[in-house]
């Protein structure tokens, strides 16, 4: 392992746990550190920063118990090298213990200075010399959510939604301008492995980046998770026009233009609008209409089905984003519930007699999917739930909705229902 690496991708990754705190998306935080670092380091401050956030609560037990004074009065920057330190002790066996020490010790010498170099080499070697257990641990949630998640699904299936959550996502791809059962050939050719998705829903590859992989540049596929191309699916109800009113970074529209429909995306962000278009130049088909848009003040008529897959607290994707589990509260719940309400108010009326109305999150929480929808139906009787018979039913709830659990569907998690408009089509 090169000096560049042990040095240059631990400060990437000190810099993206620095503006995740911040309040900057994973994604967008790793992206603006990238240009810096060639491909392996890249690769490793990725493995670092998400590890150090999905195993916060863990790091910071074992840690606080080392340090003679108070753990949040240690300064911020040198809680995060400190993790950084235990992280790969624990969990990377590639990197020699020596290795994980002295380079954090580096870093906290060009961070906080000299001292702050010796306080972090005393807590790493007390670390090194414990050699604690890397089986995934209740610790690396917010309690609040544990507990709402015990009482739902009960010990076990927490204990595996805890164990999912802790892992490493798999690269998931759908086709787009191309089958995919001919690239995965050629993949295989070259040492690529892939496998099938559950229930046919794409192909999950051995690849780090896809734009390493064959037909990334012709848009012979996207990037999706299974349970977001279930979604689509579920979502669909025959040809005509779709407002997919929060449409960023733009996958639903392409499974769905790739079904048969015309999809206006609209997105209230220019900046997310622009990943959209960026996405659909690549992999579209050219009946996908992008404009900004804001879902609480849609600028469009009466369409044959709309898309609100809504922003949520994204309990569902942990495993993908590991950053977001400690921005979640239940004041954030409480306002992302009353902001979903207003969008769906908003969006019910463009569709016409007879058409589809689509909710979706990405979420585990019942008041952000069927208590919602319960609720929307209360106020709207000229709305009813209609099944999907494009997903298996071991995917649907008693009452229809697509119910996507992790711990036991083995993909992110999800929540659809599809709630028809009576009356005939004017």
């Amino acid at each position: 392992m090169s000096q560049s690496e042990t040095t240059s991708a631990r400060r990437a990754a000190l810099r993206i746990l620095e503006s995740c705190r911040r309040g900057q998306l994973f994604e967008h935080a790793l992206n603006d550190v990238a240009p810096g670092l060639d491909d392996r380091d890249r690769r490793l401050a990725h493995e670092l920063a998400a590890g150090v956030l999905r195993r916060q609560g863990v790091l910071d037990q074992r840690l606080a118990l080392l340090v003679s004074h108070d753990w949040k009065k240690v300064p911020e920057p040198l809680r995060d090298i400190l993790r950084l330190g235990a992280y790969q002790l624990e969990s990377l066996t590639r990197i020699p213990p020596h290795a994980a020490v002295a380079t954090s010790v580096n870093l906290a010498r060009a961070v906080s200075g000299q001292r702050s170099a010796g306080f972090v080499n005393a807590i790493l070697r007390k670390v090194a010399s414990q050699q604690p257990s890397i089986d995934s641990d209740p610790a690396t949630h917010p309690s609040w959510l544990l507990e709402r998640w015990l009482a739902r699904f009960g010990p076990e299936n927490t204990a595996a939604l805890v164990r999912w959550n802790d892992s490493r996502p798999r690269l998931a791809v759908q086709p787009a301008r191309e089958p995919l059962e001919p690239l995965v050939e050629r993949w295989h050719a070259t040492g690529i492995t892939a496998e099938s998705a559950p229930y046919g829903s794409g192909f999950y590859v051995e690849a780090r980046r896809p734009d390493q992989l064959e037909g990334f540049d012709r848009g012979a596929f996207l990037v999706q998770d299974p349970a977001q191309a279930m979604v689509a699916r579920f979502a669909y109800s025959g040809p005509g026009t779709v407002y997919d009113a929060c449409a960023a970074p733009g996958g639903k529209t392409l499974a769905l233009t790739r079904l048969g429909s015309s999809v206006v995306a609209g997105d209230r962000s220019r900046l997310r609008l622009k990943r959209i278009k960026e996405n659909l130049a690549r992999a579209g088909n050219g009946r996908e209409f992008p404009l900004v848009a804001d879902a609480t003040a849609p600028p469009i008529r009466r369409v044959d089905s709309v898309l609100l897959d809504a922003p949520c607290l994204g309990t569902g994707t942990f495993a993908r984003h590991p950053d977001a589990r400690w921005r979640v509260t239940p004041d954030a719940l409480a306002t992302l519930v009353e902001n979903q309400l207003a969008m769906l108010e908003a969006v019910a009326p463009l569709v016409r007699p007879g058409g589809m109305l689509i909710y979706a999150t990405c979420s585990l929480e019942p008041e952000e999917n069927e208590c919602q929808v319960e609720a929307f139906l209360t106020n709207h009787p000229e709305f009813h739930r209609e099944p999907s018979p494009a997903v298996p039913t071991d995917l649907l709830s008693p009452r229809g909705d697509l119910t996507i659990l992790p711990f036991r569907d083995q993909m992110d998690g999800a929540y659809a229902a599809r709630l028809r408009r009576s009356g005939a089509s004017a």
